[in-house]
Order: C-alpha cells, then structure tokens, then sequence
C-alpha cells in the first residue's frame, strides 16, 4: 500500500482537479510529498510594523497599517497601471499595480484599515511601493501567524488560480497536519546524533513555518545534509558497484608503439601535469578494473595528445580505441591532428562523421570488425549500431555534456567487456560541482600550459571605440595574423537589440575589401561542406578575418589566429566568452581577445567582463561563473540528470557539500550494501528516491 506521501495532489484539502493540474505543469508536484519538499526561497520578518515615515531605502521590505484611498487609473486609451493612496498618522505613500487591478479596484473601502506589505522604491521624490500584498488586521485566515513568513516561487498560471506565494503556503499549511506523524526518518540515528540534526518531521515543519530564526536555521542544515548526503551515496555507490563488478581489460603491456612515439615523434617536451595524468591513466588500465577518469584541462593544455598517448598503450595491448567528438569539426581537427603526429608510424587512423560516403563507411566498417582499423575517430555517428569493433578497449569522449547517458552508454555495448573510458573537458569544472556532478568518476586535471605560451590579454572596448578596433585588427592583418570576429546572432531579431553576423559580415568587408583582404564567415545553419569549405580557407591562411557565430567555440585550431572579438560580449556566459577566448593564443605570438560591449550592461554582465579582463585561470573563472549564475545554469548539468537541487547552495554550502561526502564514504565503508539495521532508514530513502530514475550499473 502506497504511503501517504505519494497520495495524488487533488485530494489534499484546497487543490481539488483544475489546480491539480496545474500544479503538475508548472511546479511537477504530483503528489503530497513532491508539495512537501517545494521549499521556500526565502523568509521575511512580518512581526515588524513601520510608520511611513519610518520608510528608509536600505529597507528590503516593509509592513504598514493605514488606510486606502484616491484610486486611480491610469492612461487613455489603454489603462497602464492602477495607483493609490496609502496613508497612517505620519504621512502617506504611493501604490501602484500594473497589472491584476481590474478586480481590485473596486475592493478597498476607504473607511477600513489595511496591512500592507511590500518593497519600498525612491522614484522622482518619493516612495512608492508596487503590488504590494494588502490584507485585513484581522484577516487570520490569510495570514501566517508566524512571524518569519515563507516566500515561495510562483508562475503567472499558478497566481490565475490563486496559487502566488500565499496561496503556496496555505496548501503547506493544509498538507502538514494530514502528515503530522507520518514522515518518516531517512537518516540512521547515528548519523543524527553525531550531527545534531533535528529529526526530518520537525525540519520540515519548520522549513515552512519557522518557529524562530534558531529553528529555520536547524531546518536547513538537516535538509541540507540530507540532500547533499544521498546525492553523494548515490554517486558513491556507483563508483563501489564499477569498481566491484565492471572488469575491465588489463593493459599491462607499455611496449613499441608508445616508446616510438615517446622517443622518436614526440614534438614537444610534455609538462609535468601532462606526465602526472598519463601515469594516472597507466595505473588505471594496468588493473583489471574498468577506467571511467574525467580529465580536466583549460583549453591549450594538452589533452589531446595525453589522451592519443593512452591509445597508444591500448594499441600495443591489441586493442581499438575510438575519439567521439560533439561536432564534425572539432572530430576532423582531433583527425588532422592525430594523423599528423602518427604520420611516421603504421597505424591505422580513419574519421567517421555524418558526412562520410557509403563506400568510406563500407571499408571502414571491415577494417574496424577485422582488426586492421586501430584508432576511430568521430561524431555521434560513432554511436551507431551498425558500427561494431573487432576489440575495443579505450573510448576518449571530448566535450562530454554534449552527449546524453544513452548516448554514451551505447558504446559500453559495443565491447563485451567495458572499454576503459576517458572523458575530456576544456570547460573547468569548479570543484564543489565536479565532486557533485561528477562525483562516480575519478578526476584528474591538467593545470598548466605548454612552456612558451604567452598569456592572452584580454581588453574590453565599448561600440563607440570601434575605429580603435578596427585600425588595431588592420596592424594585426599587416603582421600577417589572422582574426576572429565572433557574433551572438546570425540575422537580425525582432526583440534583442543585438549586433548580428550577416550586417557585421558587410560592415567588415566594406571596412577591409579585397583584394587586400579576405574574410570567410562561418555560421550554424551553412551546410556542413560550406562551413568546411570556409573553414578549411582560414586554417590555410587564405582569409584573414573569420566571420562567424559560437559554431568555433569548440574545434578550431589555427595557431596563427592572434585576435578574438566578440561583439555584444555582455550576453555571453563567463564559460563561454572563456572557450572563445581560447581560440588563440595557440602559437609563439602575443595574442589579444577584444571583448565588445555596449555601455548599457546589468551589474552580473559587468562583473563577467571585469573577470575577463583580470585573468586567464579557467577554474578561477567557473568559480566566479559558479557564484554568479549558479549551478542549475553552468554548461552540462541540466543533461547530467543529476544536479536536482532544492535547497542546496553550492557556493554557499560548500562544505556542507565536502562534509556529506566524507559522511557517506564512512556509511558505505562500514555497510557498502546498507545491510546494517541501524541503516535501514537511509536503504528504504534510496529505492524510495531512485526508484524511478536510478541505474545502478550505469558507468557514466
């Protein structure tokens, strides 16, 4: 019999079919416990009143008694906004609502005294205070008699029906005397007394409606760590159930093909970190235990050829090895590359994208099942079912938030025993988010650059400078370096006032014409042979400016491309403005990247600019991309499927993030299997909460 936590949401007390269903659309609450656990975003002090007089503009927000009148609408030929008096013994402010009045100008009795509640704004002299929630002294039934009152996001649908954030609250308010005595415990008693955690009943009671600020503050610590807890058992167990059951093939040959190449090809020195991540990788693959390691490194640092060194070893223990790449350019780069370095040596290396011919793909598919083929390098066309491999071994995934789970896990299958898998990313990952995103994989990090690369400098000029800019580009074109200019849009939009790349393509060729100049442009929506065409004319020098959108965020490598401009920069992510940022700086030369921008930009816009133009550290900068946008938003971790957090700050919380993972490899330490009775609360949570979603035996 199901518990009372999953009874559908339309039989809890003023919710009903019509508002069932729209709490399912736009919050997902299903049932009493999905309502339960849709916690508030923040809490204000409602014990508090103000006299208007009192009203000051460091005050967030203020509750008044007074009275209502002067009721006014406002426009001609369209009413734009509704405003009113509000006024107590000490003076009198203005309210104003742009929208919903139609119903409630006629509702305020001049006579009656109200509470209001609302943000005071210091506009044109004088305070005003819009939307603000109104409400009767003693309308007790509305009111939350708590005095650190929960705020809880709404949507426009949900207030249609009554559903803003007080609404919200008294669904909460309905909901936890039908549960009173009935929420049970997730977390072991050993774990509560060792941490002082409030039991889940009371911490969710007073997630709601706090008692006291002391209580609130309990409450989230215990629902804090409860989250970050399973979340990291989860990852945990996945790691235990790979490295327990997931055998994988025994590289324990280091033989002629590595040597060669070490000894006889290499072009460069490798760093040290270079070193350090290979020896990592060797003793992984030298186990019987399948390899599943994401490897870290900003862009420039040297993947590549760590991850091509390791196919090495595969190859001279008899086995395949495949490059899945997001995009055809970036896998015909890592093809190029590859080949380039391998010239000299027998090795088979082939590309496979969406592109390749029927009799390419023919010939290809035999040498793979034979043998003959050794190194695959491709797109999602990989991932295909008819292509199989004779022994596979080692898998790279570069730029793996691209790829879906299925998607990866469709090439465990096409070896009976797991390849060892290498997942590449140039996108830093700040640390708190790896350890929760990633947190089943082993991680190592490349964290530093070749020698003799100079620094980017990175400099940010306003549309007004662009002459500036564009006698800088002519010098730079002068010297024989080449250029990038980058823009957010490909044709005009009606509703963003933003450059676009087909009126900056003309504007740049009648700026820099031929036969002086020549400038190839590169977009999404080209034909992949086009967009090749083009981009084959930049890396062989033959154009000097390169046109396009964020299509060469990932995949170009032309070490003579000394200059990045990105126009209207502000609406770039830190992430992105830094992959882009990446595209040079490749060679021996001083490479520059211009962030363009216009003098209007919101206070995150400018902070992201600032961090630029301070420093090339990719993780200093996904910190920064981590505070400033949060983790729901950072590349990658709406398709992990794992990042669902509630009430969890992982900017704040961080070492409540590294405390909950030290708590749950000591439980699975002393239990792996949660066998222990005095675990048998946190064993019932898990196959409670990933009951629909979790796949123990997945890799990755």
């Amino acid at each position: 019999m199901p518990h009372i936590t999953e009874t559908p949401i339309e039989y809890l007390k003023g919710v009903g079919p019509q508002r069932a269903e729209i709490l399912r659309n736009e919050l997902g609450v299903f049932t009493f416990n999905d309502l339960l656990v849709y916690y508030p975003f923040r809490y204000v002090d409602k014990s508090k009143f103000y006299k208007i007089n009192e009203i000051k503009s460091d005050l967030a927000y203020v509750q008044i008694k007074g009275f209502i009148d002067k009721i006014e609408l406002v426009g001609e030929k369209r009413i734009v906004r509704m405003t009113a008096r509000f006024r107590d013994e000490t003076g009198s402010i203005e309210l104003i609502w742009f929208n919903g009045f139609k119903w409630l100008k006629d509702k305020f009795n001049p006579l009656q005294q109200y509470v209001i509640f609302g943000k005071p704004t210091f506009f044109k002299g004088k305070y005003n205070i819009a939307h603000p929630e109104v409400e009767l002294p003693s309308d007790e039934d509305a009111k939350i008699v708590f005095n650190l009152q929960a705020f809880y996001n709404s949507t426009e649908k949900l207030k249609s029906r009554g559903l803003d954030s007080r609404g919200i609250s008294k669904l909460q308010a309905a909901l936890l005397p039908v549960l009173q005595g009935k929420i049970v415990e997730t977390l072991s008693e050993e774990i509560i007394q060792n941490l002082r955690l409030v039991s889940r009943e009371l911490a969710l009671i007073n997630i709601h409606f706090p008692a006291s600020q002391e209580m609130l503050q309990k409450a989230q610590l215990r629902l804090k760590f409860e989250e970050l807890f399973f979340l990291q058992l989860k990852l945990l167990k996945l790691k235990l159930v790979r490295i327990s059951k997931s055998r994988g093939n025994k590289f324990s040959i280091v033989g002629e093909y590595l040597n060669d190449f070490y000894q006889n090809h290499l072009p460069f020195t490798l760093t040290n970190a270079q070193k350090r991540v290979i020896k990592e990788i060797r003793s992984d693959v030298g186990s019987d235990k399948q390899m599943n390691r994401l490897l870290q490194g900003d862009v420039g640092s040297g993947k590549t050829i760590v991850a091509m060194m390791c196919m090495l070893i595969a190859l001279d223990n008899g086995y395949q090895s495949c490059i899945v790449a997001p995009t055809e350019i970036l896998a015909l780069q890592h093809y190029n590359n590859i080949s380039r370095l391998l010239g000299n040596m027998n090795i088979n290396v082939q590309v496979l994208t969406g592109s390749s011919k029927t009799a390419h793909r023919k010939k290809l598919h035999e040498q793979l099942m034979n043998g003959e083929l050794h190194i695959l390098i491709g797109t999602h066309a990989v991932l295909e079912e008819k292509v199989q491999f004779k022994n596979l071994g080692f898998v790279v995934i570069d730029e793996q938030h691209r790829f879906g789970v299925a998607q990866r896990a469709s090439l465990w299958k096409k070896s009976e025993t797991p390849p060892h898998v290498l997942v590449m990313t140039a996108t830093p990952i700040p640390r708190t988010l790896a350890m929760t995103l990633y947190g089943d994989l082993d991680i190592s990090v490349i964290d530093e650059l070749p020698p003799g690369r100079k620094a980017i400098k990175t400099l940010h000029f306003y549309d007004s400078d662009r002459l500036r800019v564009f006698g800088f580009m002519r010098k730079q074109i002068q010297e024989r370096r080449q250029i990038y200019v980058v823009y957010p849009l490909i044709k005009e939009s009606e509703t963003l006032d933003l450059k676009f790349l087909m009126d900056g393509y003309d504007s740049i060729v009648r700026e820099f014409p031929l036969p002086e100049y020549a400038v190839s442009i590169v977009h999404g929506q080209m034909k992949s042979k086009d967009k090749d065409y083009e981009m084959q004319r930049f890396v062989r020098g033959e154009t000097d400016i390169m046109v396009a959108t964020t299509v060469i965020e990932v995949g170009v490598d032309v070490p003579n491309a000394s200059v990045m401009i990105i126009e209207n920069a502000e609406r770039f992510g830190l992430s992105q403005l830094h992959q882009l940022r990446g595209r040079v700086g490749r060679g021996a030369d001083q490479s520059y990247c211009i962030l363009m921008t216009s003098h209007k930009q919101t206070t995150d816009a400018k902070k992201r600019i600032d961090i630029m133009v301070r420093t090339n550290d990719g993780f200093e900068i996904a910190e920064e991309d981590l505070r400033i946008r949060g983790p729901g938003d950072i590349e990658g971790t709406e398709q992990s499927g794992i990042l669902d957090l509630k009430i969890t700050d992982l900017v704040r919380d961080e070492k409540l993030v590294h405390y909950a993972r030290k708590v749950a490899i000591e439980t699975l330490e002393k239990d792996p299997n949660l066998e222990l009775p005095e675990n048998a609360p946190i064993a019932r949570h898990i196959v409670e909460l990933y009951k629909d979603k979790i796949n123990w035996s997945r890799i990755s």
